[in-house]
């Protein structure tokens, strides 16, 4: 089963460009309800595993220990844009451990927030580990490592208690014997996972609707990441990035997750609609981040009838896309290609 097309670049109306992927929809009970593409491609999850990433944190008891309130949670979730709040919280974190930036394994890259980044450069200074997007999910890694006591120097190394902890969260989640589950290292250092995208929306599934057969301390983690990410997106991205605005604009809705090379994760949280939830797995063949992978997410929460005209007004720039040229010109549009979803449509027009 091959991908298919589901965004398209066009340039006066011919069509310039496309982009492949597949898509996957189950509810939260783990029922198929629709997909596209192949549902079984390879991937890695790359920054939409931070929620995991994340539950051992909470469960070890090092949240508590160290005071970190939702917020906190919200930006070991994050992949952020480096903006003063991030940063300044991300600082925080580390402090209430007892550690610094040097503790950071992340590594430096400029801000995404463009304003942060003038900053650094007006006032020439580097950008450092903390404007890392990842800097909150490592210094909660850091903070969990010193709550119990292990080797906050090799936090990152895949045979530290840190990372073990980790990858049997994403075993439980996603389904997959830890054995089985391909590793590689993301662009922050950390191990990542590379599985079928069925089952990284199967981990999301449980992540909204956690199953009861899981252990009560794993449940109650995934509950409070859920409620940190709705209630402070803008923790989870930023002023202008995709998730945090998806999640804004449909407040208590839904949560969701980016991951680099085009991956998209998320989750309906319960409703009359779909009393069970919904989570959905998006891959772009060709990793587009920027153009693909917001066209086809806005497309199908139209799709799956959760969009408002409020919604419409913040999320409808993401689709279409205008494209523009070096003059302000609009010169053409990136638009979906994606038809009509078996099992989503049919249900919508009952």
């Amino acid at each position: 089963m091959g991908s298919e097309i589901l965004a398209r670049v066009i340039r006066g109306e011919t069509v310039e460009s496309v982009h492949r992927g597949s898509i996957v929809i189950i509810s939260g009970k783990g029922e198929r309800i629709a997909s596209v593409g192949d549902p079984e491609i390879l991937t890695f999850t790359r920054s939409s595993a931070k929620a995991f990433q994340a539950i051992p944190f909470i469960t070890s008891g090092a949240a508590d220990a160290f005071g970190f309130g939702e917020k906190e949670i919200a930006l070991a979730c994050a992949s952020h844009s480096g903006e003063h709040f991030h940063t300044e919280l991300a600082l925080s974190m580390l402090s209430r451990a007892g550690l610094s930036e040097s503790d950071l394994r992340c590594g430096a890259h400029p801000p995404f927030f463009e304003e942060t980044a003038h900053e650094l450069i007006r006032t020439q200074k580097d950008p450092s580990p903390i404007h890392n997007n990842c800097s909150g999910k490592h210094a909660a890694m850091l903070a969990f490592s010193k709550h119990i006591g292990a080797d906050t120097a090799s936090y990152l190394d895949p045979a530290s208690p840190v990372q073990k902890a980790i990858l049997e969260t994403v075993s439980l989640f996603s389904g997959i014997p830890s054995e089985e589950i391909r590793m590689g290292i993301d662009g922050c250092s950390a191990p990542n996972f590379a599985m079928p995208l069925s089952a990284m929306v199967k981990a999301y599934a449980n992540l909204i609707c956690t199953p009861d057969d899981f252990p009560p301390e794993i449940r109650e983690a995934a509950r409070r990441i859920v409620s940190a990410k709705t209630k402070y997106p803008e923790y989870v991205g930023g002023s202008y990035r995709l998730d945090t605005k998806v999640m804004k604009a449909l407040p208590g809705v839904i949560v969701c997750k980016v991951g680099a090379e085009g991956v998209w994760l998320a989750g309906l949280l319960p409703s009359e609609t779909w009393p069970d939830g919904l989570a959905l797995a998006l891959k772009i063949d060709d990793g587009d981040d920027n153009r693909a992978r917001p066209v086809t997410a806005v497309t199908l929460l139209r799709m799956l009838g959760v969009m408002t005209p409020k919604a419409e007004d913040t999320l409808g720039e993401f689709c279409p896309i205008v494209m523009k040229n070096r003059m302000d010109t609009v010169v053409g549009r990136v638009e979906s290609a994606l038809g009509s979803l078996p099992g989503i449509t049919d249900r919508n027009s009952k």
